[in-house]
């Protein structure tokens, strides 16, 4: 039996147990993980209640009980308790053996979560080819940058007259402005300096950066899971990581006393990143109430000098998914007028981070 539970477990579809009452018997990790609520919660409840909006999912489990042949449904809505709707593919089969202490078995096969895989995946491979664009391009500026400086100072101290040492000046301030520049855009580049660390020991270090900077204006709201173990990683990456998106927010509210953020953390079983599963991640929250990320930049809002600021860099973002990204982890971003959403999943099953 423990066998048993071991495979269902490392499935990632979501497989449920009901009885004769369409009471759960049993509900493996996919299954807990989709539905955002434990087994033991679960067990014996009606299945109605595990949803928000049964209806619908209502009707395929009372159709296939009661003529006791296989149902099979395409992206049925599922309207979770916490208010996230997601949608699955159904399939039920009726068990009829009398020993079993089940009547219907269920399988769930989510499907946002197959059209997230797909669309994470791509976009790690474009971040990485344009990293690659861009390590090259820096590559080529940095060197005729340098020779340019250089040639700013032995030309300073050859002019004759004082007065014209402003254009030399004016060449080697802008020189190095480039040269921060290009740093900029490549990101961190040392190497990962990881210790074992409580992840909302990181967020209160950036919750108190970013309220300093409001003056104390900016509300930062607090929903900590508390059962979350530690975390190996670069504790100033992911404080740089997360102050960078926590300032976007900042700068985009109208003002700084009307600027809401809240910060959530959650685990995730059975959650695929790139092309990984693990068994377990961290999942980070970052939410503000700002006016919204325009929807033609959405889909790039990750690729660098992507901005819709007039006095934005377009790098802040890009830097943060870099840092989520060496250390095995993925950055999302949802966002609509009022509520925008970024969230940042780490992996808490093994040591992921890529080397730079």
């Amino acid at each position: 039996m423990q066998r048993d539970r071991v495979i269902l477990d490392n499935l990632s579809t979501g497989i449920m147990a009901l009885d004769g009452q369409l009471q759960v018997v049993a509900l493996n990790a996919a299954g807990q993980a989709m539905l955002e609520a434990s087994e033991a919660r679960c067990l014996g409840q009606h299945a109605g209640k595990l949803v928000l909006q049964p209806g619908q999912w209502l009707d395929n489990l009372e159709q296939a009980l009661a003529s006791n042949t296989p149902h099979a449904s395409r992206s049925i809505p599922l309207m979770l308790l916490s208010g996230q709707e997601i949608h699955v593919d159904l399939i039920i089969t009726p068990v009829n053996d009398p020993e079993d202490s089940f009547c219907l078995l269920v399988e769930l096969l989510p499907v946002d979560r197959l059209l997230r895989i797909s669309r994470d995946a791509s976009l790690m491979h474009s971040q990485e080819t344009t990293r690659a664009v861009i390590r090259g391009l820096a590559h080529e500026i940095k060197n005729p940058l340098g020779g340019v400086r250089g040639a700013a100072q032995l030309l300073a101290r050859e002019l004759p007259e004082d007065g014209l040492a402003e254009y030399t000046t004016i060449i080697i301030r802008e020189a190095d402005r480039l040269r921060d520049l290009v740093d900029r855009l490549l990101g961190p580049n040392q190497q990962l300096q990881k210790e074992q660390l409580n992840i909302h020991a990181v967020l209160e270090q950036v919750r108190e950066l970013i309220t300093a900077e409001s003056g104390n204006l900016v509300r930062v709201d607090r929903d900590y899971d508390p059962s979350l173990p530690e975390i190996s990683a670069d504790q100033s990456q992911l404080v740089q990581a997360v102050l960078n998106v926590m300032r976007n927010a900042l700068q985009a509210a109208e003002s700084p006393a009307r600027c809401r953020i809240t910060l959530r953390t959650r685990s995730q079983r059975q959650f695929t990143i790139g092309t990984k599963r693990h068994r377990l991640v961290c999942r980070i929250d970052i939410i503000d109430n700002g006016p919204g990320i325009p929807a033609d930049l959405l889909p790039s809002i990750f690729a660098p000098m992507v901005t819709g600021r007039a006095d934005g860099t377009g790098l802040g973002l890009s830097i943060a998914q870099s840092v989520v990204n060496r250390h095995g982890g993925v950055m999302t971003c949802e966002s609509e007028p009022g509520d925008t959403r970024f969230s940042i999943y780490l992996p808490l099953d093994s040591d992921n981070a890529k080397a730079p």
